[in-house]
């Protein structure tokens, strides 16, 4: 392009609009002496609509929006062009013309500190002091119109304009758009900043310089995890069930999952870099990846294989539901997945991104259990692999005291954690990082620091933390032989640089073709931190649609990345994880770790270029594989150090009022699994049918979406699935009961027993204890524990003793063995026909009057007195009767006699 324009100085629109200022206010007061007082509204309305201070100021107005659309080359080594060829693409979004578009590339002195990779983006323009020629754009763009355009510029060259690009480093460039805006003058309207990563000059064009390659060190020892994850999906409150269809609350993970959807594409670009035979894969990079998957995400997957139900409304859990689609990109999914992970390395993360440090407030040893020890297994059974154990990847890359200790007491011997959270025994709270206040609501172009330029860079903290580090003070007391704890000794510094030890039941994950051995535990009990560049991961953070801003980001350098184009924060990013590489230093260890977030947003070309610029520095041997089995076994710094809970970390964790509800509900699942019975081939089993709530209150507390800066939606989405399990449980405590008789219960005798009916709902065998408050006119004998079958009735004789003939009213209701209600209580009716004690006395009172009668009969007879109660009767009659009863006896035995023959 040619320059023909007249006006070609970068004027911010800032000093355009302050000159026009004077000039305003002068003529508003000649007119206000004229008298033309209907003149001024209509100038200072003029005046207000274009009055700017900075491009990137939110209270001004807009004219321009410029995009980053391809950068070549993205990555400069010594084979690259010499000429740095930007395309890029202009769109007025005012609402007026501009006019005479041009733009120019700008760059900076090369990125000298990590922190500077972020802040030297928001430095001031004339820090950008090396400039190239403005290029025409476009004449005239009306509102709504857009023109992309090409720019090429020399790396170096002694000829034509250039960059002066003469070694390598990670370098920052501005690319500046002018304009004159109808009722205004030429000024700086926009511009997009990017890094440049220069592995190596290359020559220039005009043979004026010679390649320049890095200095020779030590590689960097690079790891890089590959996060695979979703946020909840699954409708909370449904049990296990055998042959029930899972529902989800909507169908955005078929998207996801089906072709140019999110999870296809981060597969698919290690797909296409790595290889899909493993035979042929190259080993190198492979070595270097390890892949880390969400088991929630993979149970999800797996139910929608066998078909879902996705609900017609989210809002509404109890509504109607659908058939969902994504049964056949589910299934290709999770093959293609288990087919990387046969051959590269795969380590679990927490389940369903859970907040560690909530998780370690509830304080729930079987929910921790299953948001901590379950992940590894389940990864397992689903890839058919064997993953990295020992090791745990907080979502939120940092932790408190209480949430490393829970770690530790499950097993883990190392967590990643951000390098600004391990910080020296005894410094936490007084670092920089944890100095910084927190940002609080959504981070956009409202907010000062979101847009805040700066002449020179703000100060940041600046770390050289270990790649692993010994957090000294989060590891079990042993106990001492009379019960008492006593203080963990330091163990002393290991001064070998080869690994000798790994994490608590760590697997061994070489490289692919190598088989698979356990690791050897550790002797030191204390906790472990793997540390990260937060620089590095900050600016993958970036990358790909919707990219939060992760806790451990400085509050000085946190703002609105969506401003930027995502070829921009593409670039920043293959200049952030090239850095280190560039830049060896005494202070920091020669290793890098990278993480990018856990629910990435980053579509294939993007994942591809980030795992192609650290496949260009493992061949340009700026960098060695390493895998994480071989980090997680390094021996830790000798100094000791401690978490450092950061205060954005805090801020962006799940709310305390969460944690009590969770906790509760908790409580109660624990105990009716107690109560229920494993039923052999009976399914569900007890397991299978409360693990599902389970997993509900781990969703609860789930750090998914809860960095954007605006917490309503997350809350509200948690406060759903609690209410949802906390309904259920209430439900399924309902379902065993004790049926009411209806009516009055008689009982024949006053021993007759008490039959009751007990109703089982469950799909799942119970055992359960009858809790009978017997009033003191009956005694109940109870019957222990008793089982009822699954989604059944059983009928029970209750032994009872009542000693009253009235109405009596018996509460009764059912228990777990250990005295969890069940149910709802009822009460029985019960009338005896029993006389009770009347009755005793009356019969004993007849009793007594019969024995003595008879004793007076025989008294008198015995003394030959007649028996008054036998006159008035014959005595002829009497001896008739008597010789009668004789005869009749003796035939009776002369019978006996023939009979006997």
């Amino acid at each position: 392009m040619t320059q023909t324009f007249r006006h070609r100085t970068a004027i911010p629109w800032g000093v355009v609009a302050g000159r026009r200022v004077g000039l305003f206010r002068i003529i508003a007061a000649v007119l206000t002496i004229l008298g033309s007082a209907t003149a001024l509204p209509v100038l200072i309305t003029q005046h207000a609509a274009a009055q700017p201070t900075t491009p990137n100021s939110s209270s001004s107005p807009k004219f321009l929006k410029l995009t980053l659309d391809s950068v070549n080359p993205s990555a400069v080594t010594t084979t690259s062009d010499p000429t740095l060829t930007i395309a890029g693409t202009v769109t007025n979004i005012g609402d007026r013309v501009v006019e005479d578009i041009s733009v120019r590339v700008q760059r900076a002195a090369a990125v000298a500190t990590p922190g500077a990779l972020r802040s030297t983006l928001r430095l001031d323009q004339v820090n950008y002091d090396v400039t190239g020629p403005f290029e025409d754009v476009a004449e005239r763009l009306s509102p709504g119109q857009r023109k992309q355009f090409t720019i090429s510029i020399a790396l170096h060259s002694a000829s034509s304009a250039a960059l002066d690009i003469t070694k390598p480093g990670v370098y920052p460039l501005l690319l500046n758009v002018n304009g004159e805006p109808a009722y205004g003058t030429q000024a700086r309207l926009d511009d997009a900043r990017f890094l440049l990563p220069v592995l190596g000059v290359p020559p220039a064009a005009d043979a004026s310089g010679a390649a320049t390659q890095p200095v020779p060190d030590t590689p960097v020892a690079t790891t890089l995890l590959w996060p695979l994850a979703d946020r909840p999906r699954l409708v909370a409150g449904v049990p296990g069930s055998v042959n029930g269809k899972a529902e989800l609350t909507d169908d955005e993970l078929a998207a996801s999952l089906g072709k140019g959807g999110r999870l296809d594409q981060l597969l698919g670009a290690l797909e296409s870099v790595l290889g899909t035979n493993p035979a042929t894969r190259d080993r190198t990079l492979t070595s270097a990846v390890c892949v880390a998957v969400d088991p929630d995400l993979l149970i999800t997957a797996q139910a929608m294989t066998r078909g879902y139900r996705v609900l017609a409304s989210p809002s509404d859990p109890d509504g109607a539901t659908r058939a969902g689609s994504g049964a056949d990109q589910a299934q290709t999914w999770l093959d293609r997945l288990r087919a990387v992970a046969s051959s590269v390395c795969t380590v679990a993360l927490p389940f369903a991104q859970v907040d560690v440090t909530a998780l370690a407030a509830v304080n729930d040893p079987d929910l921790s259990a299953r948001a901590l020890d379950a992940p590894a297994d389940i990864v397992d059974s689903i890839l058919a692999t064997k993953s990295v154990r020992g090791v745990s990847v907080p979502d939120s890359g940092s932790i408190d005291d209480s949430a490393g200790m829970l770690l530790r007491s499950h097993g883990f011997g190392t967590a990643v954690l951000a390098d600004t959270t391990a910080v020296p025994l005894g410094t936490a709270g007084t670092t920089a990082a944890s100095q910084q206040p927190p940002t609080t609501g959504r981070i956009n172009g409202n907010q000062s620091t979101a847009n805040q330029t700066y002449t020179t860079s703000p100060p940041l903290p600046e770390t050289s933390t270990p790649d692993v580090v010994r957090l000294a003070e989060i590891a079990p007391a042993p106990v001492t032989p009379n019960g008492t704890a006593e203080a963990t000794p330091e163990p002393e510094p290991q001064t070998s640089a080869a690994p000798s030890t790994s994490v608590p039941g760590t697997t061994t994950t070489p490289t692919p073709g190598a088989a698979t051995q356990p690791a050897t535990p550790p002797a030191d009990p204390a906790l472990h931190a793997a540390t990260f560049d937060i620089w590095s991961a900050t600016a993958l953070a970036a990358v790909g649609s919707n990219p939060p801003t992760p806790s451990f980001t400085p509050s000085r350098v946190r703002y609105d990345v969506t401003n930027d184009s995502r070829m921009a924060r593409l670039q920043d990013a293959l200049g952030a994880i090239s850095w280190t590489a560039l830049n060896p230093e005494p202070s920091r260890p020669r290793s890098l770790l990278l993480v990018p977030p856990q629910q990435w947003g980053a579509n294939r070309e993007e994942a591809t270029a980030i795992l192609k610029q650290v496949e260009l520095l493992l061949r340009n041997n700026l960098a060695t594989p390493r895998t994480l089995t071989e980090l997680v076994a390094e021996p830790p710094d000798a100094q000791p150090h401690e978490p450092d809970y950061l205060p954005q970390a805090a801020h962006d964790a799940v709310p305390d009022r969460f944690v009590v509800p969770v906790r509760d509900q908790g409580r109660r699942i624990t105990e009716l699994m107690h109560a229920l019975v494993e039923v052999p081939e009976n399914e569900p089993t007890p397991r299978q049918f409360l693990t599902p709530l389970r997993d509900d209150l781990l969703r609860v507390l789930t750090l998914s979406d809860r960095r954007s800066g605006d917490s309503a939606q997350p809350d509200t989405y948690a406060q759903r699935r609690l209410d949802q399990t906390t309904r259920t449980m209430d439900r399924l405590y309902g379902s065993v009961t004790v049926l009411p008789p209806g009516g009055v219960y008689t009982l024949a005798s006053e021993q007759s027993p008490l039959l009751l009916v007990a109703r089982n709902e469950l799909p799942v065998a119970i055992r359960i204890r009858f809790r009978i408050e017997a009033p003191t006119e009956t005694k109940i004998t109870d019957p222990g524990e008793e089982t009822l079958p699954p989604t059944g009735s059983r009928s029970f004789q209750i032994p009872t003793e009542v000693s009253d003939s009235r109405n009596l009213v018996i509460p009764i209701s059912l228990t777990t063995p250990d005295g969890v209600a069940l149910g709802n209580p009822t009460s029985v009716s019960v009338r005896s026909n029993a006389y009770g004690q009347t009755l005793a006395i009356i019969t004993a009172c007849a009793g007594i009057l019969l024995f003595l009668l008879a004793g007076r009969r025989l008294w008198r007879r015995f003394h030959g007195q007649p028996d008054p109660a036998d006159e008035g009767f014959d005595p002829g009659t009497r001896r008739r009767v008597n010789r009668y009863r004789r005869a009749r006896q003796r035939v009776l035995r002369q019978q006996e006699q023939q009979e006997a023959r």
